[in-house]
């Protein structure tokens, strides 16, 4: 009989499970690698998009605030709203966009101010504090998902030929938006600046219509303006009082300062120059200056303009909760000076863009906590891949969205909390920066800009809690979440790579032909009597002979907060007689335990590693080992090894005497 070739051998395809699990972690791998997010940088430093292109990008997040900033500006300050958005600009033009120039110089790969921070605090205190400003970030981030989808329904609910048919479906409308979001990034965000481009280009034009009419009105009917300013007098009295009243409920306004973390975060993708290097990417850091100065720029003339229209035009109560200003300012302008068809088309775009930028949002958390937490070894290695975290993500916006309601101005609070902490902490940064480079004039500078936005920032919380509520609930679970998963991880291999020097492979090496034979030693004074003693006790506790070869393994404790590393082995001839392999790492059992099976890997033997006990409570013992990365330090490195191997033929030999 004919022995079937393999053409013949039918297929078997995989388990519907296990398709599943590699559609999931598609990219799981080469996010490792790279410890960057899912939405990275382009592989050379010089490419990548126009700096205007990408400002369209973070535009959506920014630009799309003006489908709501009047409404709310006139809901906090009234009268005063224009004068308080002057206010919000001054400090936009004079501080917030001086101080995010600055973080595009200091983190030029898009981590932003937190990783500014991150480099000045060490061990567990600079992890708590990265943990704690990641909850802002995620409730910056994920209220921008829940308050631009709320408002995206609001627009299509308060559009004068729906109202009728979706009254009472705000809270749906605003489900099925996130979750087509998440469908998006699911199936794959693909060509996100080509479509923000198109977004962004027909919302300013339709928002540039609306705001010329709505000043013709105004030029063309004068008694709008003396109504006005009669009032105004009326209410606040002289002009001094104003300024003084505005300067009080400005910080309400801070929505307006939204955007700029955002900048920031899409820098990676700013075309640079032919020259420029990951080391010094002079030319993305120029397009992405330009990129922050136009989005301001722009931002503050609409701030203005459309702070004016919509105060001068509409009546007070329609900015109230049910009235038809409502958190569509603009929209209600256009259904109401231009007409249905063009207020139909102007909601179209509004609601586009405010879905959209959720996508910004989404890219932006996608970027940053693969930065941090899988690194911090306080998320799930599945924690890399985007699809996972994508469903999480969505997930928390929905119960947001249930627990606000899908209303936009309770949201405000949260979401304005996370942006003004961020950018609080933007101007610590550099602050600190500019000290440390001796500029002077600049720390001065952004000292004063910090004292503002914290000042904001304390006026915020105070005025609305339910902000730094929601922030400090962020907080908390991400740090509960990253200490649980921290322990469940605790022993894993957590060397990423190692590289050995000239002399380590060779003292390896010339060990191969026979058991190769290590010594773990705690260096102490590393003197000729160090190691004679500790040589010998060895020898005597495992009956090992004078012909033995032996090589000894140091390990330095560096951070021991850090979780995943690279690890550089050296090896040195102590007293003409002792050969060391030294090592530094945030954790001596998972160094050790990555040291032998690299050493099996590339000799083909499996080496011996022999310990001395630590004596203590074992309990006493892990807290060590799980804090401080030494602790027992024998079985916690035959524990690492039997996770990493689990073949007991293959595994490397660990004995203790």
């Amino acid at each position: 009989m004919a022995t079937p070739s393999l053409a013949d051998t039918p297929s078997v395809a995989p388990p519907r499970s296990s398709r599943l699990r590699a559609w999931m972690l598609e990219g799981l791998a080469d996010m490792a690698k790279h410890q960057q997010g899912p939405h990275a940088e382009p592989e050379s430093a010089h490419e990548g998009q126009r700096w205007w292109r990408v400002m369209c990008l973070t535009g959506v997040d920014y630009f799309s605030t003006l489908g709501y900033q009047p409404g709310i500006a006139a809901l906090a300050a009234g009268l005063l709203s224009p004068v308080a958005t002057l206010v919000l600009v001054l400090v936009t033009l004079v501080g917030a966009l001086p101080v995010y120039r600055r973080v595009a110089e200091e983190s030029p790969r898009g981590e932003g101010s937190i990783a500014m921070l991150e480099r000045l605090l060490s061990f567990w205190k600079g992890k708590l504090f990265v943990l704690a400003l990641l909850g802002f970030a995620a409730t910056d981030f994920l209220i921008t998902i829940t308050l631009s989808a709320a408002d995206a329904s609001t627009h299509l609910v308060e559009n004068p030929h729906l109202t009728d048919v979706l009254h009472g479906q705000q809270m749906l409308i605003t489900l099925v938006l996130v979750a087509l979001l998440g469908a998006v990034f699911l199936k794959g965000f693909l060509e996100a600046i080509g479509v923000a481009v198109a977004l962004v280009g027909v919302y300013l034009v339709l928002n540039a219509v609306v705001v010329a009419v709505g000043l013709w009105h105004i030029v063309t009917a004068p008694h709008v303006v003396t109504d006005w300013s009669s009032a105004l007098t009326t209410q606040h009295g002289n002009v001094f009082a104003m300024v003084g009243v505005a300067l009080l409920v400005f910080p309400k306004l801070a929505l307006g300062l939204s955007g700029f973390e955002t900048g920031v975060a899409v820098m990676p993708h700013v075309q640079g120059d032919a020259g420029d290097t990951e080391a010094k990417p002079t030319g993305r850091i120029r397009g992405t200056k330009k990129l922050l100065t136009a989005a301001a720029v722009i931002m503050s003339v609409y701030l203005i303009t459309t702070s004016f229209i919509t105060t001068l035009l509409i009546p007070a109560n329609e900015f109230k909760p049910g009235g038809q200003a409502n958190g569509r300012a603009l929209a209600y302008l256009a259904h109401e000076y231009i007409g249905g068809g063009f207020g139909t088309l102007y909601d179209i775009s509004t609601i586009a863009i405010l879905w959209f930028a959720g996508a910004s949002a989404m890219a932006g958390l996608l970027n940053l906590m693969p930065r941090y937490l899988p690194r911090y070894g306080m998320a799930p290695h599945w924690a890399r891949a985007v699809r996972p975290m994508v469903i999480v993500f969505t997930l928390v916006a929905f119960l947001v969205t249930w627990l606000f309601d899908a209303d936009v101005d309770a949201q405000g609070g949260a979401y304005a909390t996370g942006v003004l902490v961020l950018m609080s902490s933007a101007a610590i940064a550099v602050t600190i920066a500019a000290r440390r480079a001796g500029q002077r004039t600049w720390t001065i500078g952004f000292a004063l800009v910090a004292a503002v936005l914290l000042y904001v920032t304390a006026a915020n919380v105070v005025e609305r809690p339910d902000g730094v509520k929601i922030g400090a609930c962020f907080i908390a679970g991400i740090i509960l979440i990253s200490l649980l998963s921290r322990l469940r991880r605790a022993f894993e291999l957590r060397v990423t790579h190692i590289t050995m020097d000239d002399m380590a492979e060779r003292f390896v090496r010339d060990t191969a032909h026979r058991k190769i034979r290590f010594i773990a030693n705690e260096p102490d004074q590393r003197d000729v009597a160090e190691y004679r003693d500790k040589l010998q006790q060895i020898r005597v506790d495992h009956d090992l002979s004078a012909e033995e070869d032996v090589v000894f393994v140091e390990v330095t404790l560096g951070d021991p907060s850090e979780f995943e590393a690279a690890m550089n082995v050296r090896g040195e001839v102590l007293h003409d007689r002792y050969r060391v392999l030294t090592v530094e790492s945030s954790s001596i059992p998972n160094a050790l335990a990555a040291l032998l099976l690299h050493v099996r890997d590339t000799t083909g033997q499996r080496p011996h590693i022999y310990f001395e006990w630590t004596e203590g409570n074992p309990f006493t013992q892990f807290l060590r080992f799980f804090l401080f990365g030494q602790g027992e330090v024998a079985p916690v490195t035959r524990e690492v090894l039997r996770e990493a191997e689990p073949d007991r033929d293959r595994r490397p030999r660990v004995h203790v005497g």
